[in-house]
């Protein structure tokens, strides 16, 4: 069975906007935990994980906003909002990879360090995609694997800064005399 591309933006969609939401509640969560708190190693990994926050945001909410806008509008309309969301990404990337490099900027993990190269990298690559598949004035299909990307990037991206404090909390034990820890099971 095939679907068209209008179906299949439309899921894309319906993904991309799973994940958004799913890592706003996550973010409001960690916000809020003691464990934040806690962590804070310096400024520079604290101000490095806000910049992430931000292009993690920006990366699920391209694939949303486009590939509704070509599904359901003119194709210069989701065109318009791919260059739009396009350039703040470009830009959210050269903040992160900014700020990654200032020291301690990204705490003690290679991981998010790799993520950093390898997603700066995507975000070039799906910003020039359309143009070279679809030519001066692409049509929608030559903006889908573009979308793909940016999305397994904002994944990866996701997946690298929950690692980073899973890292970062490694070794931390509750102390037996810590009353606001809780029972353990």
């Amino acid at each position: 069975m095939r679907i068209g591309v209008g179906e299949f933006l439309l899921g894309l969609a319906g993904a991309s906007a799973t994940l958004l939401g799913t890592f706003i509640v996550g973010v409001f969560f960690y916000i809020d935990s003691h464990l934040h708190r806690r962590l804070s190693a310096s400024e520079s990994a604290d101000l490095y994980a806000r910049s992430g926050i931000r292009w993690v945001f920006t990366a699920y909410a391209l694939p949303l906003f486009v590939a509704l806008a070509l599904a359901a509008l003119d194709p210069i309309w989701g065109t318009l909002a791919f260059i739009l969301l396009g350039i703040m990404l470009l830009l959210m990337s050269i903040d992160t990879g900014r700020r990654v490099l200032m020291k301690g900027g990204s705490g003690i993990s290679r991981g998010v360090m790799v993520n950093e190269w390898v997603t700066s990298a995507a975000v070039l690559t799906a910003l020039m995609l359309p143009w070279i598949l679809g030519g001066w004035v692409p049509e929608p299909p030559a903006f889908i694997p573009s979308l793909i990307l940016v999305l397994g990037a904002g994944f990866a991206s996701t997946a690298a800064l929950v690692m980073a404090e899973f890292d970062a909390t490694l070794g931390i034990t509750a102390s037996p005399d810590d009353t606001t820890a809780g029972p353990t099971v």
